[in-house]
């Protein structure tokens, strides 16, 4: 059984200055700035993942607002959270294309299309490699924390893992995904094994992630459409996405992420540090999945020295 560490103090999460939701469309993509959009220090965009997360488990990152000056905006991806649901849609509606579609819309709704940072975590992190590959000419840096670059790397990892749970773990897992019942409780407590070691290791969760995985079990729409039922049992649409043979197009500075006990393990996340022109790399030693949660302080020590090392480089 899992320890509970505390591996991080906790405190407090920043109140949002202004949120509301733009119009995508026929739908509407919900946001929330924390701090003040200032003209002289662009402002932190995050990309929650999932697909089908929400962006509840990410606010420690507003810390940077209260620390730096630096706003930072969260939103919902649409079909979860507080954005349009649109549970009837199938597996083509549910593409990587409507999802930059959306964070374009996002980014010119609010007029930072022209001076924004970038951070995206697990799927979010590989929507954002997708947005710089296209090299936007806004797009000051990039943090991608806790990706694969390739679904096959992924499932590979993940089924590696896997092969290190208990024996009588992996057969309750085996046993419900030939029956496809992912639902049962049983599949829920083998499931819940992995996810403590390698997804989250504060435990209880801290609320804002407690509130991601409710938010994930209510509408699981998208989630089980473009993943599947688990992190580790991949059959969506995502399951040949890759990224790899395109990372050389990223032209603005990269950190990458990810902790020492993470399902993006090193093998997941090598490709991006291969290629990618302007890269570094940062692994922190007492996190999983979530480092930003696991080790709260020391990562937003590093990425707000990340982000101050960028802007002093285009100031310049």
């Amino acid at each position: 059984m899992t320890e509970a560490i505390p591996l991080t103090t906790p405190r407090a999460l920043a109140d949002a200055g202004r949120q509301g939701t733009v119009g995508f469309g026929e739908y509407e993509t919900w946001y929330r700035i924390t701090g003040e959009l200032r003209r002289d220090r662009a402002p932190l965009v995050t990309l929650h993942g999932g697909p089908g997360c929400t962006h509840d488990y990410l606010l420690a990152i507003a810390d940077l607002a209260e620390q730096t000056g630096r706003a930072v905006i969260h939103y919902d991806q649409l079909g979860n959270g507080r954005s349009t649901h649109l549970p009837e849609k199938g597996t083509d509606f549910w593409t990587v294309e409507l999802f930059l579609a959306e964070l374009d819309n996002l980014l010119a709704a609010l007029g930072i299309q022209g001076d924004y940072h970038l951070l995206g975590q697990s799927w979010g992190g590989m929507l954002a490699a997708e947005h710089a590959v296209r090299r936007p000419t806004g797009l000051r840096s990039l943090t991608i924390a806790d990706s694969p670059a390739s679904m096959e790397l992924w499932v590979a990892e993940a089924n590696r893992l896997r092969d290190l749970l208990p024996p009588e773990v992996q057969a309750v897992l085996l046993a419900h995904e030939a029956d496809e019942t992912y639902d049962h409780p049983d599949y829920q407590k083998a499931m819940q094994v992995f996810y403590d070691r390698h997804v989250c290791r504060v435990l209880p969760y801290p609320p804002e992630v407690a509130a991601t995985f409710a938010a994930l079990d209510a509408d699981p729409t998208v989630y089980r459409t473009m993943n599947g039922p688990t992190e580790f049992h991949v059959v969506g649409t995502l399951r040949s996405w890759s990224i790899i043979d395109r990372l050389d197009r990223i032209a603005v500075p990269t950190q990458l992420v990810s902790g020492a006990y993470d399902e993006a393990t090193p093998a997941c996340v090598q490709p991006f540090a291969d290629a990618i022109p302007d890269v570094r790399r940062h692994v922190f030693p007492e996190s999983s999945h979530l480092p930003h949660v696991e080790e709260r302080e020391a990562f937003m020590t590093l990425l707000t020295g990340f982000l101050a090392t960028v802007d002093e480089r285009v100031a310049g």
